[in-house]
This record gives structure tokens, C-alpha cells and sequence, in this order.
């Protein structure tokens, strides 16, 4: 069951991390994927699905670089749409996680 909860938390998760990541900057995606792997074990497969629908939300925007030793990289950054919708789910996961912990705290 453990495991189950944990994979519920992280894909519920995914979209802020996402965000998150591309707050600090344009990033590829394997470099996304790789970032959210270290820090909360999803994987890449995960993630192209979640940028292409980020996409057409209009949450980030991209550009093709050619790359000299392999195939092109999409970078993906946050629109400005992007940073509000970051902002709001950052605040919405702190106020969250806080009633959680203030759960947790009240137990014997």
C-alpha cells in the first residue's frame, strides 16, 4: 500500500515540479526528466506526455536548437501564463502540505 501512496503523491505532484523546474530557467527535456528523477524518482516517460499537455494549455512555450553531436533538443520555458500557474499551485502545495503536517503534529 506504501507504494501505491507514493506514486499517487508524486503524479500528483508532477505538475508543480515541473513547473518548478522550469521556474528557474529553460531547461530540454531529458534535463527535466533527469532533475525529477534525483529529486523524486519520476521518470522520463512521465514527463514528454505532461510537457506536450503543459503545452497546449498554454503554461510553456518552446524552441528547437540543433545540437553538434546528436538529434535537435526542444527546450521548454514558462510562459508568462506558466509563472502565475506555478505560482498559484506553489501556494495551494504549501497551504496543503502545512493542514497535513498540522495533522500529523497533533498526534500522540
Amino acid at each position: 500500500m506504501t507504494d501505491s501512496i507514493q506514486v499517487q503523491l508524486r503524479k500528483g505532484a508532477l505538475d508543480l515540479c515541473v513547473l518548478a523546474v522550469l521556474s528557474r530557467g529553460e531547461s530540454y527535456g531529458y534535463e527535466i526528466a533527469s532533475q525529477l528523477v534525483a529529486a523524486v524518482g519520476m521518470g522520463e516517460g512521465t514527463i514528454y506526455p505532461l510537457m506536450r499537455r503543459m503545452q497546449n494549455d498554454g503554461l510553456v512555450a518552446t524552441r528547437i536548437v540543433e545540437s553538434s553531436n546528436g538529434p535537435p533538443r526542444k527546450y521548454y520555458r514558462l510562459t508568462p501564463q506558466g509563472q502565475q500557474a506555478f505560482e498559484a499551485h506553489r501556494r495551494d502545495w504549501r497551504a496543503f502540505a502545512r493542514a497535513i503536517d498540522k495533522l500529523l503534529e497533533d498526534l500522540p
